[in-house]
């Protein structure tokens, strides 16, 4: 124990003086060393067998590992440095806080970066509501109710002009994402990346692998007992979203294509895809709300919180008023269902590339480098004159 001591000491003294790096960076070097020293929880998520491959962290070493970090805790509950002991080691937070600067720093346009900083629930809230009442001025023209339009969402908002709009943003949204995510990408420089290893990342992300803290067992919440509820809900919101996104790719292809307008019949492909989403996307943002809520500050970067329950909420209310104007889309109040709904989407679209969507491509880049890092061969060569 003392010589693992002394080795950490050690470790703890070359990480606090890594050139190049920021305070937060710097102080993940000086935890990862200490762990690279200790290796108690080499057996733990990704981020440990990729740190035992480096013997000190650079920059982009440093942004590979913040983003390949699924903050499940499991590390902070197991380690015998973290605090109040003075090495004061707390992973999960310590990742969280250079995973917000990834974001910030790789922006596309670099001005926007700083919307992180500011793209909390209230302001989530606000834009989508604010959006909806434009909408509601707009498009109800005083009238709250109108004789019923079998459903005609086209008859309310042209569909052309509908699709110019939400594309315009969207496709804004996605260019924005992808550019930050092409500039992380060229600072990691990994190598090509192999069919296996793209397959190996595939099934990784699909499958949340890391949530279940290395061990099967799940993340910790409030307290130090393990749980499966933050990946379950992952899942829900995860695929709730995949479904909605095809259930709006195979109506455009009827609109378009087959030329099929909408409103669409309950049982056809568009409104089942969407439904089973739009109840998948109720579950999961409820779920992480209320995990969220409930989880230790000490397992992450409390000042984060606003913007993951500001992208959670959006989700939630983007769905319940998407599955309210489904039930509800005969009726004489169709028209202002439309106007929220049109709102929070929106809203949605506009803060898609600065708030916590980000997580989903940046983690996805990690996890692709961990996969081809891990087919190469190591670059310590310990032992070697």
């Amino acid at each position: 124990m003392k010589q693992l001591e002394a080795l950490a000491r050690e470790a703890a003294a070359l990480g606090s003086g890594a050139p190049g790096l920021s305070t937060l960076e710097a102080e993940v070097a000086r935890q990862m060393q200490i762990c690279n020293a200790c290796r108690y929880c080499e057996g733990f998520c990704a981020v440990f067998p990729a740190m035992t491959r480096r013997l000190d962290f650079a920059r982009a070493d440093v942004h590979f590992l913040a983003n390949l970090c699924h903050n499940c805790g499991a590390c902070l509950h197991a380690c015998q440095y973290a605090p109040p002991h003075e090495f004061a080691v707390n992973v999960p937070r310590a990742m969280a806080l250079v995973r917000a600067q990834t974001y910030a720093d790789y922006a596309w346009p670099p001005a926007l970066g700083a919307l992180y900083r500011r793209n909390g629930l209230a302001l989530c809230l606000a834009t989508a509501f604010g959006l909806a009442l434009f909408l509601m001025l707009v498009l109800l023209r005083g009238s709250l109710t109108h004789p019923p339009l079998a459903g005609k969402f086209y008859a309310v908002f042209p569909h052309n002009l509908m699709a110019l709009m939400f594309g315009a943003v969207f496709g804004f949204a996605l260019v924005a994402l992808a550019l930050g995510v092409m500039a992380f990408w060229r600072g990691q420089a990994p190598g090509p990346a192999t069919a296996p290893a793209v397959a190996q990342t595939v099934k990784e992300a699909l499958g949340l692998k890391y949530l279940d803290g290395g061990h099967g067992k799940g993340c910790n919440e409030s307290d130090d007992r393990f749980t499966l509820w933050r990946r379950r809900f992952h899942h829900f919101t995860f695929y709730g979203f995949l479904l909605c996104f095809a259930a709006t790719c195979v109506a455009t292809a009827y609109h378009y294509l087959l030329n099929m307008p909408a409103p669409y019949a309950l049982a056809s492909l568009p409104v089942l895809l969407g439904t089973a989403g739009g109840i998948g996307l109720v579950i999961g943002p409820a779920g992480l709300f209320w995990l969220n809520l409930r989880r230790d500050a000490a397992h992450g970067d409390a000042a984060q919180r606003p913007m993951d329950l500001g992208f959670i909420a959006l989700l939630f209310f983007t769905s319940l008023t998407g599955l309210a104007l489904l039930a509800w889309r005969d009726s004489g109040v169709m028209a202002l269902l439309l106007a929220l709904h049109l709102g929070v989407v929106m809203a949605l679209f506009l803060t898609l590339p600065y708030g916590k969507f980000a997580h989903g491509p940046y983690r996805c880049a990690a996890l692709l480098r961990n996969a081809i890092e891990k087919r190469q061969p190591s670059r310590l060569q310990l032992g070697s004159e």
